[in-house]
């Protein structure tokens, strides 16, 4: 059943953004009758619920990222609808589209490349309160800075500080500081977590959980590591070459996954005991070109369970039980 829509913060239907592969010294597409299209995204549906946090993972290129960057609006989709509060995107103005990012937000990857190094800790900080003039005078900036520092785990005197002086993981607390800073809804998390260290990883996940509880955030969690994915969301949404494969319940996805994707990427995460076996599922091949993406479900080249049906028709992506969604024709037991 899905949710009530008032319950919906936001939602996806459809989106496909493809990209035009271009050559020649004049950088001009690949032909115009008979265009090459890069696959990114391929007709992906979904939603986030208000206060939850919905973690969106697979392999590296799958097209998580973009659809981030779709959400924002930071590029264009080819079609489909992204709607938040209730809001098509698609229809709104370079102004209204800027009142609403001080609603929905990011946090970017690396903290090395998403900070402006000859910036101090303070510009990066209160450049967003400047932009959407949120704040009454220089001393409220200096104020609601010092504010989501301490938030954050860092000191008021950090403020004169540049990005260089810090050492990774207060880098990305920097960057959350800018983000809380404008008290954003929504916040678009894309591996937060994956360029730092072991051991500070868990300390920004936690903190995230923190804040996610004490503001009611909601998170889109973008990220290829399932076991940092279990922790931090309450659903999840597994992508392959493009598309959603399935969707539901952290405790659905990680106990009785129902697409054989699903099942394989399982498979490969380490247990934290060596004493427990599990079998390791390897797949065929590798993962096919999102230039030319396979006929009729995108998995079945690597499917063990695939049949003729798979090779010719796209599988819906529809319910099989309760807020468990799921692309194949033959779902597992």
């Amino acid at each position: 059943m899905q949710p009530k829509i008032e319950e919906k913060i936001l939602e996806v239907i459809d989106l496909k953004k493809y990209f035009p592969i271009r050559g020649g010294i004049f950088s001009k597409s690949a032909g115009n009758v008979h265009a090459v299209n890069v696959h990114a995204v391929d007709g992906v549906s979904f939603w986030v619920k208000r206060g939850e946090v919905l973690g969106l993972v697979g392999e590296s290129g799958c097209g998580k990222t973009t659809i981030g960057r779709l959400i924002l609006r930071l590029m264009e989709p080819t079609s489909g609808q992204i709607k938040f509060e209730g809001k098509d995107l698609s229809f709104l103005n370079r102004e209204e589209m800027q009142k609403l990012r001080q609603k929905m937000t990011v946090i970017f990857q690396d903290p090395y490349a998403a900070l402006d190094p000859r910036m101090s800790v303070e510009r990066i900080i209160s450049e967003p309160l400047k932009i959407h003039k949120v704040c009454r005078s220089s001393s409220e900036v200096r104020d609601r800075v010092a504010q989501v520092l301490q938030r954050v785990g860092l000191r008021p005197e950090h403020m004169s500080l540049y990005p260089h002086q810090f050492s990774g993981g207060q880098r990305q607390r920097i960057a959350i500081a800018r983000t809380l800073v404008l008290n954003p809804s929504f916040i678009i998390a894309d591996e937060p977590v994956s360029a730092l260290d072991v051991s500070i990883q868990a300390q920004i996940l936690n903190l995230l959980r923190d804040l996610q509880n004490e503001f009611n955030l909601t998170y889109l969690f973008i990220a290829h590591d399932l076991r940092v994915v279990e922790y931090m969301s309450n659903r999840v949404a597994v992508m392959y070459l493009g598309r959603i494969m399935e969707m539901a319940c952290v405790e659905n996805i990680y106990s009785r996954p129902r697409h054989p994707y699903t099942e394989a990427l399982l498979s490969a995460v380490p247990m934290p005991d060596p004493k427990i076996q599990k079998k390791r599922i390897t797949l065929y091949d590798d993962v096919p070109s999102p230039i030319n993406p396979p006929s009729g479900c995108v998995f079945h080249p690597r499917c063990f369970y695939r049949q003729e049906d798979c090779e010719r028709i796209i599988p819906d992506f529809k319910e099989i039980e309760p807020d468990h969604y799921i692309s194949c024709h033959h779902p597992l037991n």
